[in-house]
Formats: C-alpha cells, sequence, structure tokens
C-alpha cells in the first residue's frame, strides 16, 4: 500500500538526545511549548515510543506524566494523544466514550466502522491491558438494539466473502446487518453497485429511508467507509469544525490517527467537497499552539485548483456517476387540502380580517396549507363573494417579513418568480445572487412564463431588464439563461465527451475565451448531459469542474457558472446551501429565505430539508425557528 500519511520517520533519529531535550523544555518555570510541538510532530509515533522509553531510562520518570503537568487544555489532550499508540489511542477513545453517564456514540461509529481488521484486533488487546476488562462487554453494556448489534459485529476481526447466492434486500434491519457487517470491501463495492442498477436509487439512499437514529448514522458510516475511507473522514473533520463550536475530541482523534496513513488523501477529498483546504478551515477555527500542532499534522495548504491524487480523481469521478445514476424523488411540504371550498376560506379570511386587529393565525393556518392553483381560486371566489381584492386587503393587514410570506404565498409561481427578479434589481445596488439562482434553477417553462409576468406587470421584457442592470460576460451569462431554451433530455455519450474535452482544452485559454466556453456548454446542455459532461472532465484534466471555476473565474461569472454546477450535480443540496448562507453569520437574508421557501414548498422542499440535515446536522425547521419569528415557516415545512 502506498503511503499517503503527512508524518514520516525523523531522519538521523537519536531517542536519548530527543528525550533530554524534552526533558530540558519542561525544566524551571514553565514551559517550551514550541519546542515540545515542533518536537513531537517531527517524529513518528514509533519513534515517540522510543523516545518515552529513553525518557524513562535517563530520568527515571513518566513523559506522559510529565507532559500532563506541564501543558493544558486542548493543546495538553493533542500532545499526549499523539504519544500513545494507535491501539492504545483507540481503545481509551472508545473507553472514554461509553464511560461515565451518557454514551458518545458518534465516537463508536467513527471508530468502529473505519478501523480495518489489524487495528480492531490491536484496540481490543490494547483495551484489555489497559483497563482489564473486555470491549465487546463494555460497549454491551452501554448500547442497545440493532445499533449494539451492529457493533458487536463490526468489532469481530474477518473478512468473509460470499459471491454465490442473489442478495435479497429488505427493510429487515438484520439483513443489513448480515450484509455490511460481514463482507470483504471488494465484494461489497460490487454489491452496491448491484444494487444501484437494480433498484435506481443508491444504498445510502436506502439506509436514510429505512432506518433511524444511531443505526442509521453506523451503517451509513459503514457503507461510507467502504466506498472510501479518507471521504468518510474529510466528511467527520468539516462536521467538527463547521457552524458555532469546535468538537474538539473529534478533530483531534481523527488528525492524531490518520497522519501517518491516509491524511494526504483525505485533505484531497476535503478540497473535493467542501471547495476549501484542509488547512484553512484548521487555520480558521482552532488557535494558539492547538493550531500549531494541528496544522503540523494537516501537513500543508493545497493548491485549491492542483491536480487530483489518483484516489481523489476516482472518487470525483464516481461522485459524479452516482449523481447521474440517483433518481431523487422529488417531494414537496405544501400539498392541495382535501375537501376543499373557495367559497368558505374566502369568508374566513375576510372574517380574520374585519374589524380591530387581524387574526394572523387564521390566515397563515388557510394560506399556507393550500396549494398554489387553490390559492388563485381562493383570491377568485374572494372578488366574487366580497367585490375585493385579497391582495390589497392582506397588504394593508399584514406586515413586514409576514406580509411578504404571505404576499409571496399568494402569486402564482410565475408572478412570485417575476417580482422576486424585479426586486433583485431595483433600487441602488442588484442582489446578483437573486438572479443567478432564479435562472439557474427554474425549467424552461418556469422562465417563459416568469418573463411573461414579467412583462405584463412591468411592461419591460426581463431580458431588457437584465441588460440594462448588469454588464459584460455575467450579463450574457444571464441573458443566455433567461431565453429558457436549454436543451432537455438524457446525455448524448459522444457529445458528452467532446464537451468535456472542449472544456478542458478552454482551461489553457485567457480568460475572456475560456468563460465564453464555458457558458456556450453550461448555459444551453440538458443537466443529464452535463452530468456525464462534468464526470468525463475529471478523466480529461485531472481536475474537478467546481475546482476549476473557482480558482480560474471571479465575481459573478464564477458564482454563476458554479451555482449550475452545483445544481446539475444536487439541486436541493444547492437550495439548502443558499437557505444556510441566509441564515449564519449576522443578519439573516429574509429575500432568500422567503424565495427559496415559497418556491419549492410544492416541488422539492422535503429534500431540500434533508440534504440541509444531513450536511448541517441540524434540521431546517430548528434554525429557522432560532433565525426568523415568523410562526408560518413551521406550516410550510
Amino acid at each position: 500500500m502506498v503511503f499517503r500519511g503527512t508524518i514520516t520517520d525523523a531522519p538521523n533519529f537519536d531517542a536519548t538526545a530527543d528525550a533530554e531535550a524534552l526533558y530540558n523544555a519542561m525544566k524551571g518555570i514553565g514551559s517550551d511549548k514550541e519546542a515540545i510541538l515542533d518536537l513531537v510532530t517531527s517524529r513518528s509515533n514509533a519513534q515517540r515510543q522510543e523516545i518515552i522509553a529513553a525518557y524513562k531510562s535517563s530520568f527515571g520518570k513518566d513523559l506522559i506524566d510529565d507532559l500532563k503537568y506541564e501543558l493544558t487544555g486542548k493543546f495538553e489532550r493533542l500532545i499526549v494523544s499523539l504519544m500513545r499508540t494507535p491501539a492504545y489511542h483507540d481503545a481509551k477513545e472508545i473507553h472514554d466514550a461509553v464511560k461515565g453517564a451518557g454514551t458518545d456514540e458518534r465516537c463508536l461509529i467513527e471508530v468502529l466502522a473505519s478501523r480495518n481488521n489489524k487495528q480492531i484486533h490491536d484496540m481490543v488487546a490494547a483495551y484489555r491491558d489497559a483497563y482489564g476488562r473486555e470491549i465487546e462487554e463494555d460497549i454491551i453494556m452501554d448500547t442497545s438494539g440493532h445499533f449494539k448489534k451492529m457493533l458487536v459485529v463490526l468489532l469481530q476481526v474477518s473478512d468473509h466473502q460470499i459471491t454465490t447466492g442473489e442478495e435479497q434486500w429488505g427493510t429487515d434491519e438484520a439483513k443489513f446487518i448480515m450484509i455490511l457487517g460481514n463482507r470483504s470491501m471488494t465484494h461489497l463495492r460490487m454489491v452496491f453497485d448491484a444494487y444501484e442498477k437494480i433498484a435506481e436509487t443508491s444504498i445510502e439512499d436506502s439506509i436514510k429511508s429505512e432506518l433511524s437514529g444511531d443505526f442509521e448514522r453506523l451503517m451509513l458510516a459503514v457503507v461510507q467507509c467502504i466506498r472510501s475511507v479518507p471521504m468518510f473522514f474529510a466528511r467527520r473533520l468539516y462536521k467538527s469544525m463547521k457552524g458555532l463550536g469546535t468538537a474538539d475530541n473529534t478533530l483531534i482523534r481523527i488528525m492524531i490517527c490518520r497522519s501517518e496513513i491516509d491524511m494526504l488523501d483525505i485533505r484531497e477529498c476535503f478540497r473535493l467537497r467542501y471547495e476549501k483546504s484542509l488547512y484553512n478551515m484548521i487555520k480558521d477555527d482552532t488557535s494558539g499552539d492547538y493550531k500549531r500542532t494541528l496544522l503540523e499534522l494537516c501537513g500543508g495548504d493545497d493548491d485549491l485548483a492542483g491536480e487530483f491524487f489518483p484516489e481523489a480523481a476516482q472518487i470525483a469521478y464516481k461522485m459524479w456517476e452516482l449523481s447521474a445514476m440517483t433518481k431523487v424523488q422529488l417531494r414537496p411540504t405544501v400539498r392541495p387540502a382535501a375537501d376543499f371550498d373557495p367559497a368558505a376560506d374566502a369568508q374566513a379570511l375576510r372574517k380574520a380580517m374585519k374589524g380591530f386587529g387581524t387574526d394572523e393565525d387564521a390566515i397563515i393556518e388557510i394560506i399556507a396549507k393550500r396549494s398554489n392553483a387553490q390559492r388563485q381560486e381562493i383570491r377568485q371566489a374572494f372578488k366574487s363573494l366580497l367585490g375585493r381584492d385579497l391582495m390589497k386587503d392582506l397588504k394593508s393587514e399584514l406586515s413586514k417579513n409576514l406580509e411578504r410570506l404571505i404576499i409571496g404565498l399568494m402569486l402564482t409561481p410565475a408572478e412570485f418568480d417575476a417580482k422576486m427578479m424585479r426586486k433583485a434589481m431595483e433600487g441602488a445596488g442588484t442582489d446578483e445572487h437573486a438572479l443567478i439562482e432564479i435562472l439557474v434553477t427554474r425549467s424552461n417553462e418556469e422562465i417563459q412564463a416568469m418573463c411573461a409576468a414579467y412583462e405584463n406587470a412591468y411592461k419591460k421584457s426581463l431580458e431588457a431588464a437584465i441588460q440594462s442592470d448588469t454588464s459584460g460576460h455575467f450579463c450574457r451569462i444571464l441573458v443566455s439563461l433567461v431565453q429558457g431554451a436549454r436543451e432537455v433530455g438524457p446525455a448524448d455519450m459522444e457529445r458528452a465527451n467532446e464537451d468535456a474535452q472542449e472544456l478542458a482544452d478552454a482551461c489553457n485559454a485567457d480568460s475572456d475565451d475560456m468563460e465564453m466556453k464555458f457558458m456556450s456548454i453550461l448555459c444551453t446542455r440538458s443537466f443529464p448531459h452535463l452530468r456525464k459532461v462534468f464526470q468525463e472532465f475529471v478523466k480529461c484534466s485531472n481536475k474537478d469542474i467546481e475546482q476549476i471555476i473557482k480558482k480560474e473565474m471571479s465575481g459573478d461569472v464564477k458564482n454563476a457558472f458554479y451555482a449550475i454546477v452545483r445544481s446539475v450535480k444536487n439541486q436541493p443540496s444547492y437550495f439548502a446551501d443558499r437557505l444556510y448562507k441566509a441564515m449564519k453569520g449576522l443578519g439573516t437574508d429574509d429575500r432568500a429565505l422567503i424565495r427559496i421557501m415559497v418556491s419549492r414548498s410544492e416541488i422539492d422542499l422535503f429534500n431540500i430539508r434533508k440534504e440541509f440535515k444531513e450536511t448541517h446536522d441540524a434540521s431546517l425547521h430548528e434554525f429557522i425557528q432560532v433565525e426568523t419569528m415568523i410562526v408560518s415557516w413551521r406550516l410550510l415545512l
């Protein structure tokens, strides 16, 4: 196996000299943390064990005890953990996860799902030696149900391969345990590929729909590790640092345990998935000597558009293949109401707005629980029965964001999109992100209906409005998209290879030619075709299309092309990311929040919710509750 770590044996190693250097760094008042950090991170784990032995021989003291005494906080935890052997470090992590009141299920999942047979065998022995107990017994005492059964299966050192008979996939949890717990990695990858062809969905999606809780998390971790251990750890590292606070135990554990195995591959996978180097994320998220030590273990910053290592190139190619294969069933969160009576709803809305004060709850309850087509019938009934304009009444009775949200729900999708485009361009500044988001994600029919609604409402063509409000290549991209003339249909394999090669060749052209070539393909080809193009682009260039766009382009042009790529790859995930950006940081971008929630509620808001939860470890519902005061969000969700 090729070494892919960042920490290697130090040349001209002298354990006794290192022991003396550490002793001197801790002598007297205060300690020379920098000397300790530099020495410990530039020696391999095997060399550190020799230093521990030399320290005891030379000074009659325990090096780990001295380090614990001299250092503090996260830096102490990190340095002391580096001094343990991998097996004893794993054993301590498992022991800490199960001892005391609560259980750290995520630590159990991460360690047991990702270790190979030898690592499991050594960890079991180290646990017995360190704690005088059996690791299996402690895990059994501290967990339950199918989760416990699968953990026990993972503790058994075996590598069975069953090549005969047909796999019976069902909702039975025991079958998932049997299949995922007792096969060789190579065989399981073949099983996953066969499953995807038969079921037209990935094994991950089946697990998500059929299992739940810690058992679901464990099985997903097992599948992710079978697909790619470095990608699994890249995800874990990202989740340990994003959002408020850092999960330092997870960060320390992974950086230590992978530094001599596959840290280079993890860095590549991290860059591929999150468009940011692991080095920079650690730099932004940590501080002091703790940060310096983690960065030493990381081993360097990655050039954003550098070429892939073989492992990462294969993963990038496979990710596009999975994206093309997965047939996502789009699911709305708002559906037509049963026993719908537009006249009764019109009367109820009038009652809610009559007299002193407004019954906002009653308005929300009706409007958020009707489909858009039903709301249009209510608008007509309101005018026929009461001779009043429902929109005007709602505007006069409601205020601020609630008014914007309710009015947005009452407009037809085309009227709403037209209004959002108008809002993005009126006044002093332009909301380029809104223009991009709408034009990239709407179908040809939706764009054409929006253009008609825009002209009807504002007596000016949307194309003319875009041309007067934007300029250069960005303007050209938007004008191309606003034609609503994107090709439809599946990928044309031969043409996809040609398109991929043209994009790869364009990367060597000057920026103007490159942008025009990208526009001619990204703005016109069907999404299924572009999936294949982006997949083959990895093969042609050994680079990922997202990284090229981020590295070689800038400003609004970069954002527009990037949005197209993200939408092609996974549109619900793109919207989940837009929602997260609308709410994180200081203040909420209420317009973006309203735009996405209203426009996707009858299309794919359920899928967006799932993607949000998976990426951000918090439900969209929780996020919105914290960030806004509008009660009607819960009804749209």
